[in-house]
């Protein structure tokens, strides 16, 4: 385990990332850690080497792959803002070796960084539009990133509507922030699978949560990221609402495994998830993520 950074600050590269080099991995320490669910934390990274810290560049929808010595590497998906990209926050799921390993981690230690991978939300080519980001679970950090883009320039989108559900009140991430969100014009809708004596808020799956929507088809894209039986029926209401599938995005990146699209565990048909993807239009997989007899 690291446990001090001095120990590899002699290790750091000098040289900036970049495009022409996205299989290098990089040092980056770990500057705060804030919890945000049980089993679910985001860590804020900031690279060792000065000019990475200038030169490094994120789209939101894309990930990096952390990595822990001896243990290997996990894809996990940027969560802050691309207009802040001195510091690059990971909001992660403890669930295997490598996640466990950063779980044990504090502030002052440092992980291996590879990337930026993948395609990204296309919310540059979505102004003008309105918007729902549909998300259950760890579905909302790879949202959260485009979340803030739009909200750093709100005046160029209509409508912004954020539907987020969790499993229990406990397992909602980024509760602190939801006021922040309405006071920048976004509609937040919040609601649980499992409500207990303290939650006063919705109680049901995101999905129904389109049913207190009217949504203009003409002008409405769809972002979602989620467990897949919920994008599955985001999609369906999205479809019966008449928005075509090519303004329905979604992101797979909960299959992402190698990030190099070798190890096969995220394909798609004739995708690979974390290197065709993780961001996808509908109408791309819509022959391989069947919706149609739900």
């Amino acid at each position: 385990m690291m446990d001090t950074l001095s120990q590899y600050k002699t290790h750091a590269h000098t040289s900036a990332v970049s495009a022409a080099r996205p299989m290098q991995s990089y040092w980056a320490e770990i500057v705060e850690i804030q919890p945000e669910a049980p089993g679910v934390g985001t860590y804020w990274l900031k690279f060792l080497d000065s000019t990475l810290q200038s030169s490094y560049r994120f789209a939101p929808g894309q990930f990096n792959m952390l990595g822990v010595p001896g243990l290997g590497e996990s894809a996990i998906s940027i969560s802050s803002s691309p207009d802040a990209p001195e510091r690059v926050g990971h909001t992660i799921r403890f669930v295997g070796n490598v996640t466990h390993a950063i779980s044990r981690m504090k502030v002052g230690d440092v992980v291996g960084v590879r990337g930026p991978f993948g395609t990204a939300w296309p919310i540059n080519k979505l102004k003008g539009q309105d918007l729902v980001l549909a998300a259950g679970g760890i579905g909302l950090p790879p949202l959260r990133s485009a979340l803030y883009s739009i909200m750093n320039h709100r005046q160029d989108y209509g409508r912004v509507v954020v539907l987020y559900g969790a499993r229990t009140p406990q397992d909602l991430q980024f509760t602190r922030e939801y006021k922040e969100w309405e006071k920048a014009g976004v509609e937040l809708m919040v609601t649980v699978d499992r409500a207990d004596d303290s939650w006063k808020g919705l109680v049901g799956v995101v999905p129904i949560l389109f049913y207190q929507q009217r949504v203009n088809p003409a002008k409405t894209s769809i972002l979602t990221c989620g467990p897949e039986i919920m994008i599955r029926f985001v999609i369906f209401e999205a479809l019966a609402r008449r928005i075509p599938a090519e303004r329905i995005y979604v992101s797979m990146e909960r299959n992402m495994k190698c990030g190099l699209g070798l190890c096969g565990h995220c394909q798609l048909g004739p995708f690979f998830v974390c290197k065709d993807g993780p961001v996808f239009s509908f109408d791309q997989i819509q022959p391989y993520f069947n919706v149609e007899d739900l």
